[in-house]
């Protein structure tokens, strides 16, 4: 994916790209140019590395609604939590053996701390501390 990378930052010269493994997303303010560099990139991906875009995982709309991204919600100023993977932490947590938990609860405390998660991080302590 590195001569992808290479062709949104040097040929579309996208400041605001980020792409984690086959996840991709681009920032910018005006939609019309999200659609056009949409379709450079849908033609790069078919005719120099035989990919394919799935359609019904592209999304253009505003930051303001949130950009669901890698487990989180990201907004302009932070980012929350997805919904689904909050749910299946407390599951977990909930219903793990005690001597599994303090590796799952550390794991999930490292990721909780990028995100603005302060209530659900201390219900996961407790459960670490009390198994309540």
């Amino acid at each position: 994916m590195n001569e992808f990378d290479q062709f949104v930052k040097h040929r579309l010269k996208d400041k605001y790209y980020i792409r984690y493994a086959d996840d991709f997303v681009i920032f910018y303010q005006d939609r019309n140019y999200l659609c056009t560099v949409y379709q450079y990139i849908v033609h790069f991906l078919q005719t120099k590395l035989k990919l394919e875009i799935h359609p019904d995982k592209v999304f253009i709309k505003t930051l303001s609604s949130g950009l669901d991204f890698l487990g989180w919600v990201h907004f302009p100023t932070h980012r929350v939590l997805r919904t689904v993977t909050k749910r299946r932490m407390l599951k977990k947590v909930s219903t793990c053996q005690v001597d599994t938990l303090p590796p799952i609860t550390a794991s999930y405390i490292g990721m909780l701390k990028w995100g603005n998660t302060q209530k659900l991080w201390e219900k996961i302590q407790n459960y670490q501390h009390f198994g309540v």
